[in-house]
């Protein structure tokens, strides 16, 4: 029996508003077979990562099948960063030419953040074997960092506010409290809003728009804004990794300029309803988190 050959077409469907189209991978001429599942990203190693939980999975032949077309995901294992679990069977659908094949798995992960599964196929005469068996790494951990607010007197009126994702200095070395350690850090983003943006909707973006942005791709975190008048001042850091998952940290400002610039942050904690945000009652000068790297066997 000819083994079929394979490409992975890593397709990604999701796009964010400062991040762009995640990048895309096409077969060969000569492939065979291709599979493609949703929202996957192919990293410069040409690893396969893919969030935990359900993505729609499509397997093209280049002629029709005859008999059935099976997949299967196997137990996510090894700490990438080890509790095995169950295979997930995945039932596919043949359209009406039985070339293209589809149907929804789910890429699980339980308490291991970044590890590995198969995904395994088998089509007509060599359903006994498997012909297709492509490796995912299986992202379930959101990006972090830790972000310290400073502020400055600007050269004319007004007072510049600054984030820059915290370096733990020790006799240890330096910890950088910033990134994603599975499938990496696409992007992130801070908007600074005028008082509090979320007396008009829980989506900021939709309804304000903000007095200052700053983007970037990659730790670390640093970020400026222009000179700011004093006031209270409402800033939303995004964290974006190559999957798709996001984490979001808020911070209320206080900018007073009456003796030298100075400010008041308090972190806050987003809501399931209305008020959207409940901001801490103790004052701090950093939000997020250091937590990067969980891995929990």
């Amino acid at each position: 029996m000819k083994k079929l050959l394979f490409v992975v077409l890593a397709v990604a469907l999701v796009s964010f508003l400062f991040v762009g189209c995640f990048p895309t991978v096409t077969p060969d001429d000569d492939s065979e077979v291709a599979v493609v599942i949703e929202d996957a990203y192919v990293d410069a190693d040409g690893k396969t990562y893919v969030s935990a939980g359900s993505h729609d999975i499509t397997v093209t032949f280049p002629a029709p099948i005859a008999g059935v077309v099976v997949a299967n995901i196997t137990a996510c294992t090894g700490d990438l960063t080890k509790k095995e679990l169950v295979d997930m069977p995945v039932v596919l659908f043949p359209d009406a030419t039985r070339k293209i094949w589809a149907g929804s798995g789910e890429f699980t992960q339980d308490k291991v953040y970044c590890c590995a599964s198969y995904l395994e196929v088998t089509a007509g005469e060599c359903d006994a074997s498997t012909c297709i068996a492509i490796p995912v790494i299986v992202d379930g951990l959101e990006p972090a960092a830790l972000i310290a607010i400073s502020v400055d007197d600007c050269s004319c009126d007004g007072c510049e506010v600054s984030f820059e994702s915290y370096l733990d200095e020790d006799e240890c070395g330096d910890e950088l409290c910033c990134g994603d350690s599975c499938s990496g850090l696409a992007s992130w983003a801070i908007n600074v809003y005028e008082d509090d943006p979320f007396d008009s909707c829980c989506d900021p973006s939709i309804c304000e728009d903000p007095v200052y942005t700053c983007t970037g791709t990659d730790c670390p975190i640093e970020c400026t804004t222009t000179c700011l008048e004093a006031g209270t001042y409402t800033a939303i850091v995004e964290l974006v990794d190559n999957v798709g998952l996001t984490a979001t940290y808020y911070a209320q400002i206080v900018v007073n300029d009456d003796d030298g610039c100075a400010i008041e942050v308090k972190e806050g904690t987003e809501l399931s309803s209305d008020p959207c945000v409940e901001w801490d009652s103790e004052t701090t000068d950093t939000i997020g988190t250091c937590d990067v790297v969980v891995a929990v066997i």
